[in-house]
């Protein structure tokens, strides 16, 4: 699996999030764009696998494919900018601002967005045959779910809100394990392994991811989810997007850095000293 040591691959973070800010527009747009894309048409798959078998944990399983194809190409999601971008700036890497960072997250936000809402009206004309049919059982379960994961919080209130925050949390826990998990082989055959298992777990358990959601939502309203627009940005897409934040961040790339990168002084070892000390006199 051509393993990389914490210290090898952390830095390849920082390197990363570097190359990320200046990336050009054009680039930027058409990387997130296809990322965006790709994991909507995974989005769509894996539900459409759950419910022809009856089984979420079948859906769930093969739901990474998506995952692995878009970071194979390079193409970006911002769950993974949220995590790998602030590290260049925390490591003072000449030229990177605070302005380079947000104007990163915009572009890839933007084309994350484009590429799932492309999927979205694709998908819906063709499963209604362009809108002549009711879409069948995908087109059903899809409106549950978004009616569920809207309007289902919003009947919590306050606490609702902030379950979808922690679940954003969670989430980018995982899938940013999967970006970095994949910095630790050099093979394609190890990169896939290391990103498989946490991007499995996010999704089985419904753990709320932003990018997925762009497609989940308007494709579920296409199709006679009853909520609005402005229902999907407050009880789903915004904390979901501060949760991502907060849990690639957080739990991923600090933990990391301050680890491998920005080490502290490791403890002096009392009794070896003392031994070198007797042994010395």
């Amino acid at each position: 699996m051509s393993y990389l040591e914490p210290t090898e691959f952390v830095t390849k973070m920082v390197d990363g999030g570097e190359s990320k800010v200046f990336m050009s527009t054009k680039d930027t747009l058409i990387r997130a764009y296809m990322a965006g894309a790709i994991l909507a048409l995974a989005a769509v798959f894996a539900i459409t696998v759950a419910v022809k078998t009856g089984s979420p944990l079948i859906g769930a399983i093969l739901f990474p494919v998506g995952f692995i194809m878009l970071y194979l190409m390079k193409f970006d999601l911002l769950t993974g900018v949220f995590t790998l971008v602030p590290l260049a700036l925390l490591d003072k890497r000449p030229g990177v601002t605070i302005d380079g960072l947000l104007r990163n997250w915009g572009l890839v936000f933007l084309g994350n967005l484009g590429g799932a809402l492309s999927v979205a009206l694709m998908m819906s004309f063709v499963l209604t045959y362009g809108y002549h049919t009711d879409g069948g059982a995908i087109a059903a379960k899809v409106s549950t779910i978004g009616e569920s994961r809207t309007l289902g919080y919003q009947a919590h209130g306050v606490a609702g809100w902030f379950t979808i925050f922690i679940r954003g949390m969670l989430c980018n826990w995982m899938v940013s394990m999967g970006v970095v998990g994949a910095m630790i082989s050099t093979s394609a055959s190890g990169k896939m392994m290391a990103m498989w298992m946490p991007i499995m777990l996010f999704f089985f358990m419904g753990f709320e991811h932003s990018i997925v959601n762009m497609f989940l939502f308007p494709f579920s309203m296409i199709m006679g989810g009853d909520f609005t627009v402005i229902d999907y940005l407050v009880w789903n897409e915004l904390p979901t997007v501060l949760g991502n934040l907060v849990g690639g961040f957080v739990f991923v790339a600090l933990p990391l850095y301050y680890t491998h990168v920005r080490t502290s002084p490791s403890r002096v070892n009392k009794h070896t000293t003392e031994q070198a000390s007797t042994f010395n006199n």
